[in-house]
């Protein structure tokens, strides 16, 4: 079954510039497994040496955020998109009022 793996701009670096990865499986656990037999080198960006995606990392099947399914056991179909989506953060610059 094939389906669709869509890469943030930071991550393209590790799946050679590609920003969508056809990939298989039955499950997010079995489609992010074949990502990885594709691009080893994501692994470490993915996931911690315990082998647990990292907190930082959001996966969503369609629009659906995982950890609000059934996390990596969530199954996929045919024709599904898995995004990864990294968290951002950041913050603006403190001012002083005199300044604005």
């Amino acid at each position: 079954m094939s389906l669709k793996v869509s890469i943030p701009t930071p991550l393209r670096r590790y799946t050679d510039g590609n920003g969508v990865v056809e990939v298989s499986g039955s499950s997010v656990a079995g489609a992010l497994d074949s990502l990885l037999e594709k691009y080893p080198s994501l692994k470490k960006q993915l996931y911690t040496d315990e082998g647990k995606l990292r907190s930082f990392v959001n996966v969503y099947l369609n629009d659906d955020d995982i950890r609000y399914l059934q996390k990596t056991e969530t199954t996929v179909k045919a024709g599904d998109t898995i995004s990864i989506v990294p968290s951002i953060a950041g913050g603006a610059e403190k001012f002083t009022i005199s300044e604005l």
